[in-house]
């Protein structure tokens, strides 16, 4: 039982890691590790400060939609 516990949070880790759901989490301990009396953003202000500057930054290609 043990082990298939383990292969379910390896997938839920690589599922998150693949599509980049966790870069959240990573953000927010960075914050809080190197900057402790910064506030830490929400999720949607993250998520529109990182499109915004994806969509700044002519490396990272074009939105066409």
């Amino acid at each position: 039982m043990t082990w298939l516990l383990r292969g379910v949070r390896w997938m839920r880790w690589y599922v998150r890691e693949l599509t980049d759901e966790s870069a959240y989490d990573r953000y927010v301990a960075h914050v809080r590790r190197e900057h402790p009396a910064a506030t830490v953003p929400s999720r949607r202000a993250f998520e529109r400060m990182r499109t915004e500057r994806a969509e700044s930054d002519p490396r990272q290609g074009f939105r066409c939609c």
